[in-house]
């Protein structure tokens, strides 16, 4: 499975295509940076980081798409221009029909490192490490997004297999209160049909003692 990790960003935004093989074997296919200019509009901005996206799609060809989720942040603007950029990312997958799913730096973290907690330099470490590159990638934005592409090809097969038994589950939660409201309607339709004993004793008459 080929997937695009993506570090949104619009000063610098992350971009990672990485190959998953037989167990949790992982190749790296192509890493880069988008930069736009910070005293670029708005407008212009989410245009550049949305050409490069689709550039990479077309390239590429990924099966689908990771993206960092905007956890928290102390810089409100900072927080908007990434949530926004996200946006544009997945724009251009949903227009190939392609699945996104973000992720939160925790969850990045913990699957690459075995720890939410890593810091960036231990983040860069292994995915240099597990991608045997020759060089770790840099800037940051970088080796986040190639992060980004491993713990989703780590991370998405226990989810499939999760959702498969919750799907399970639900199918089977259905048939049981299926067969009990079949039970329910049996027996109320066979109390229905059983006729009620009427009384034959005479009013008025008892036994004598």
């Amino acid at each position: 499975m080929r997937v695009l990790g993506v570090d949104p960003g619009l000063t610098r935004c992350g971009l990672g295509v990485v190959d998953g093989g037989t167990g949790r074997t992982v190749s790296c296919v192509a890493v880069d940076v988008v930069r736009t200019p910070v005293d670029d509009t708005l407008e212009r901005r989410l245009l550049a980081v949305s050409d490069a996206v689709e550039h990479w799609l077309d390239t590429y060809r990924p099966q689908a798409v990771a993206v960092e989720r905007v956890f928290s942040q102390h810089n409100v603007r900072t927080a908007m221009g990434t949530a926004q950029a996200g946006g544009v990312v997945a724009l251009a997958a949903a227009r190939r029909g392609l699945p996104v799913v973000f992720h939160t730096p925790s969850e990045v973290k913990a699957a690459v490192t075995g720890s939410g907690r890593a810091d960036k330099a231990q983040v860069t470490g292994m995915v240099t490490r597990l991608l045997g590159l020759a060089q770790a990638p840099r800037p940051a934005d970088a080796a986040d997004a190639l992060a980004l592409a491993i713990c989703h090809l780590w991370r998405q097969p226990m989810r499939d297999r999760l959702a498969e038994a919750e799907a399970r589950a639900a199918e089977l939660a259905r048939a049981h209160q299926a067969r009990l409201a079949a039970a329910a309607k049996a027996a109320n339709t066979v109390s229905a049909a059983v006729p009620r004993r009427r009384n034959t004793r005479t009013p008025g008459k008892g036994v004598r003692g």
